[in-house]
């Protein structure tokens, strides 16, 4: 019997891929890179990649995707992410607090997925 592993890669799958590349990048931070398929971003993260994706399906035209699923990404510092993530006009969904992954935040994307960023404990 096989038993899964891991996760191992990361997709969204958003409505408008260029104006949520552009939010990921210009707001939360994230670097694209090098190389991505066709009809995906992929982003420069660590240990799985995260990439924003086209449509595989219709999703629903309005409202939040991603209802119950919680993406935690970690970053350097929580605190200081918070707060270009908000000079920048990114929503926070929930306030910098401390958890069970360190100091963290909740900050919503064009899609309304709900994105957790932590500080990555050293």
């Amino acid at each position: 019997m096989t038993t899964p592993i891991g996760p191992d890669f990361i997709a969204l799958q958003v409505r408008d891929l260029a104006a949520s590349r552009k939010f990921y990048m210009e707001v939360f931070g994230f670097e694209a890179a090098a190389q991505s398929p066709p009809g995906a971003v992929v982003f420069k993260t660590e240990p799985i990649p995260l990439a924003l994706r086209e449509r595989l399906r219709p999703l629903p035209e309005t409202g939040p995707l991603g209802v119950g699923v919680v993406l935690w990404i970690a970053c350097a510092d929580a605190d200081v992410l918070h707060d270009l993530v908000v000079k920048r006009g990114g929503a926070i969904l929930g306030p910098l607090a401390d958890g069970p992954f360190g100091r963290f935040f909740v900050a919503g994307d064009p899609d309304g997925y709900a994105i957790t960023f932590h500080t990555a404990r050293s």
